[in-house]
């Protein structure tokens, strides 16, 4: 299948709208990568004219109404399922799996979508699946999922854990052969999926960005703030950014913003103080878009250590803020840096090489900080939300990809 993350833009043709079904297992107020493209994706839709309804898990064990909710500015039809909590986690809420597929009846029939979009094969997109394709309603499936990043969680033995694994991409191969079309946020994200499980033909398309909503200041900087932006996750690695930024203090004088939470906040914030560098961190925890914006514009350079990106949706603010970045050379976080063009690859883990890289864009000339910036604001291009959009508007209605 063709390569969709590059499919090229233009004006949407006049043709009758649809009404989509989007089903996912995390989303607003949840904070991540998946939940925030499903609200870009839902929100998007909604503005291009589309009836947009979203099944996804309530905050509690109770099943709230079918009701709007407003999600980037749009209004969207919300149903949203009873959910319990999964304890290890600090605030994964998911379906019984034996009740996805009753409620997957239950939603279908109330809505009677012209398509349904599933964002992972795990628990409401698995029993929607299943139960459109008895009905003859297509499928899409987008594939925001390492299953390895879950076992941080499951408190079983790594010999248990790796059954559960195998099962887990087994029940996702069943799944996925149900979509019409099976997609990824990067063609290193589709290779990866490709390889993991027996199936072909994955389509990459970029979460998207809409780059309007950034700021960039390319004007000198007189300070060296390093931020992050992301959950506060073993797989994450902010241990590894602490570790090199503790190694240029006192030769370079750094600050190191954290932006978001996660289970791992009060570890990290306990190495912080082993390392000594409890006055050049700032931990601020979730903030709203507009301060976060904010910190982005501000900054001297993102990084991010993450070993499990299928894309990185903060990296592509952060370019949309016209920051360098510093990036672990790891899944595919090497598709949206280039080394020594918007920013530097570093090896994962190694503390060393993330410091020699951050150096080298803290310490820049001005001209050469200037060329990386502008690097990364012609890189983002590319990722514009439209195109994403334009390209699964085309999936849903089973049209050819340019």
């Amino acid at each position: 299948m063709p390569d969709a993350e590059n499919s090229g833009s233009g004006h949407p043709q006049a043709k009758r709208p649809l009404k989509i079904l989007i089903g996912a297992d995390t989303f607003s107020p949840d904070i991540n990568g998946a939940a925030r493209f499903t609200e870009r994706l839902a929100a998007g839709l909604v503005e291009r004219g589309h009836d947009v309804h979203v099944s996804v898990p309530n905050t509690r064990y109770k099943k709230n109404p079918t009701h709007t909710e407003i999600i980037e500015g749009q209004p969207v039809t919300m149903h949203r399922l009873p959910s319990v909590r999964w304890t290890p986690h600090d605030w994964l809420r998911f379906v019984w799996p034996w009740r996805s597929k009753h409620y997957a009846r239950k939603v279908l029939s109330e809505v009677q979508p012209d398509v349904v979009h599933i964002q992972s094969h795990i628990v409401i997109g698995r029993g929607l699946a299943r139960i459109a394709r008895k009905r003859g309603i297509p499928v899409i499936a987008t594939n925001h999922v390492m299953a390895e990043n879950i076992l941080d969680f499951t408190t079983m033995p790594p010999l248990v854990d790796k059954v559960v694994l195998k099962l887990a991409w087994d029940d996702a191969t069943r799944t996925f052969n149900m979509a019409r079309a099976v997609t990824t946020p990067t063609r290193r994200a589709a290779e990866f999926l490709e390889k993991t499980i027996d199936i072909s033909g994955v389509i990459p398309i970029s979460c998207g960005i809409d780059q309007r909503n950034y700021t960039a200041d390319l004007s000198p900087r007189t300070k060296m703030n390093v931020v992050f932006v992301g959950r506060l996750t073993t797989e994450k690695h902010v241990d590894v950014v602490l570790r090199a930024i503790a190694s240029l203090v006192p030769e370079l004088d750094i600050h190191f913003d954290i932006v978001g939470g996660g289970d791992q906040h009060k570890n990290l914030v306990e190495l912080t103080e082993q390392l000594g560098i409890t006055d050049r961190v700032t931990f601020h925890g979730r903030i709203p878009d507009e301060e976060l914006r904010g910190f982005l514009t501000r900054a001297s350079v993102f990084t991010i250590a993450s070993i499990a990106e299928l894309q990185s949706i903060a990296t592509m603010e952060a370019m949309a803020s016209g920051l360098p970045i510093v990036a672990a050379d790891a899944v595919a976080l090497p598709h949206l840096v280039h080394d020594g063009e918007n920013g530097y690859l570093f090896e994962p883990g190694n503390v060393e090489d993330l410091a020699d890289k951050l150096r080298r864009v803290l310490t820049a000339e001005p001209a050469e900080y200037s060329r990386m910036q502008q690097a990364s604001l012609e890189g983002v291009k590319i990722h514009d939300i439209n195109r994403t959009l334009e390209t699964f508007e085309k999936l849903y209605r089973n049209e050819p990809l340019d």
